[in-house]
């Protein structure tokens, strides 16, 4: 049962993790488009900072250890190869993370280094991650 109760959990914690990755780089989109100092730059400032430390952090570390957690309570998961080809992609979903994070305090400073259009493409990256990560773990093919 405690197995079942950890893998609901971590599945629930993927989702706000996800959602939240969607939604960061939008609200630094709109924050791109006005100049700091401005209403709009500021509202997207602090929604974004606020995204971030209540919801997008906490959501990928409860992923991590919940992650971790299933791993442990059912070791025999690591024979599969999927689960490897899973971990790579959670951690470049990870790095990702950490890349939009860096990139939503450069504009937070105003730092004209990041363009729209990279931070469009990239916004798109968690959903293939997604689709690929939900494959795996249902379909188990190798």
């Amino acid at each position: 049962m405690l197995y079942l109760w950890t893998k609901a959990l971590h599945i629930i914690f993927m989702v706000a993790w996800m959602a939240s990755l969607l939604v960061y780089p939008r609200y630094k989109l709109h924050q791109l488009k006005s100049a700091p100092g401005a209403q709009l730059f500021e509202t997207m400032k602090s929604a974004s900072a606020q995204l971030r430390k209540i919801i997008l952090t906490p959501s990928m570390l409860a992923v991590w250890i919940l992650g971790i957690a299933l791993l442990v309570q059912n070791p025999g998961v690591a024979s599969g190869k999927w689960i490897w080809v899973k971990l790579i992609l959670v951690l470049a979903m990870t790095g990702l993370h950490g890349m939009f994070v860096g990139m939503g305090k450069k504009i937070d400073n105003g730092d004209g280094a990041v363009s729209e259009k990279k931070l469009r493409l990239l916004n798109e990256v968690p959903f293939v991650l997604l689709i690929v990560v939900v494959l795996l773990a249902v379909l188990k093919p190798f």
